[in-house]
């Protein structure tokens, strides 16, 4: 079967409607199109936008010219009453120092030292879904799991612990809130001026940063008292810049643990939940990766995930299909061409790992779930030039491999533990604001396996 995909908006629409199309679902807002077009051009009185498809201009944009395209204002308009001056955020100098700071957390036998923490959350997990009587929404248990993982690798504490439960709680009622669909997304608004963001969005973010705020502070004495677990936040929190000597303040630390939390739980609680809705729809392709989950040893060693190449590419093909971050915005710095066309300075650049991951043009049967395309010449070169779930370049998420590890390890354990069926009249409806999420869930039921 042909896995759910939003109906896309007639080819002409005013700016009104597409605002309102927008606040709904930022894909079905967009026209078929684009499923088509190397490059489109949209003119408003606000601003003026060029998604772009072309391969050599993805790259240019993220690999070959970054500091010409830094992130848009737009997109943090609504998200930085939470993020603060994260990296996810910031541009040039400030951006380049902080990336100096975090990325050696992320380096070298890390990903293997955070291993336990993240196995010990998916048995949780597991745990959690064996109490489930009947069909279910699997996407609260996803956004668990995923937390749960953030918090034992970034802080060594569970998911039960209060403050991380706490975190995980405030957190779901800001992503309820739609953050990113504030008035200045659209128009642009000079600086000195007041941001009208929801009382909501102000609330939670003011919560969630409180309650970070007292897991840094605390982890900040930990590290002076000489105390302090060795994890990824005594990694960052520690770790000086090479060209100043500096490390983050707390304030800056509580930025970066903000973005940590927001896309290590959001965006792997997202694909894993359409990964399992997908081999629940695919009974054959679901048999083939369970019998590989079943080959793993009863307590799987940080070695034994690159056994699973299978449900590798299977959550490679959910992450093609779903991207959990269907959009990503540049803006340019300066003027430049594009196919033939003047891009002037200001230009909004939208990168689409959604219309990318589903281009008619690049992949053969786009819109199919096939996760042996990987093995073919088309799937090879597609990988390489039209997937960019992490996105690309000196941006790449700092977590990607992170990311993936924790997303093959948590599909095999529930592989192994239950056999998964969808259920007939919940199909789920992909929408998107944050991440590609479904509009009323994604249910599932789970039947333990024998032995």
């Amino acid at each position: 079967m042909i896995p759910p995909k939003p109906t896309p908006r007639p080819e002409k629409t005013s700016l009104r409607n597409y605002v309102k199309l927008f606040r709904k679902d930022i894909l079905s807002a967009q026209p078929a199109k684009l499923y088509r077009a190397w490059m489109a051009e949209y003119k408003t009185p606000f601003f003026r936008s060029f998604l772009v498809n072309q391969p050599s201009l993805v790259k240019r944009v993220l690999n070959e010219e970054p500091m010409n395209f830094p992130k848009s204002g737009r997109v943090a308009e609504g998200l930085r009453p939470l993020l603060g001056e994260s990296v996810f955020l910031t541009n040039g100098e400030t951006w380049q120092r902080q990336r100096r700071i975090i990325d050696p957390a992320f380096e070298g036998g890390r990903l293997k030292d955070t291993f336990p923490a993240m196995r010990a959350a998916g048995e949780q997990l597991v745990a959690r879904l064996a109490e489930q009587d009947g069909a279910f929404d699997i996407e609260p248990y996803a956004s668990e799991g995923a937390a749960d993982v953030i918090f034992r690798t970034l802080f060594s504490i569970p998911i039960t612990h209060d403050t991380a439960a706490k975190v995980f709680e405030e957190f779901q009622g800001y992503q309820r809130a739609q953050p990113i669909l504030n008035i200045a997304a659209f128009i642009p608004l000079p600086k000195w001026l007041p941001r009208f963001h929801r009382k909501r969005t102000r609330d939670g973010a003011k919560a969630i940063r409180k309650l970070i705020t007292d897991l840094t502070a605390t982890r900040m004495t930990e590290i002076e008292a000489g105390r302090a677990p060795d994890d990824l936040a005594t990694k960052i929190m520690t770790t000086t810049d090479p060209q100043t000597g500096e490390r983050f303040s707390t304030q800056e630390m509580v930025d970066q643990v903000a973005i940590f939390f927001l896309a290590g739980h959001e965006t792997s609680a997202t694909a894993l939940g359409w990964a399992l809705w997908l081999l629940a729809a695919n009974p054959e392709v679901q048999a083939r990766a369970a019998q590989e989950a079943l080959e793993l040893p009863s307590e799987p060693a940080f070695s034994d995930i690159s056994k699973l190449r299978f449900i590798k590419d299977v959550f490679r093909e959910a992450l093609r299909l779903y991207p959990p971050v269907p959009m990503m915005v540049r803006e340019a710095k300066c003027p430049v061409r594009f196919r033939a066309r003047d891009v002037p300075k200001g230009a909004q650049i939208v990168l689409s790992p959604w219309h990318l991951g589903r281009h008619e043009i690049f992949w053969e049967r786009p819109d199919a779930f096939d996760p042996d395309r990987f093995k073919t010449e088309n799937g090879r070169t597609c990988l390489r030039d039209a997937f960019i779930p992490f996105s690309s370049g000196p941006r790449v998420c700092t977590g990607a491999g992170f990311a993936m590890v924790e997303g093959v390890l948590f599909l095999a354990l529930i592989l192994r533990a239950f056999r998964i069926e969808t259920v007939a009249e919940k199909t789920p409806v992909p929408v998107a604001h944050l991440t590609v999420r479904s509009k009323d869930g994604i249910w599932l039921r789970l039947t333990p396996r024998e032995g």
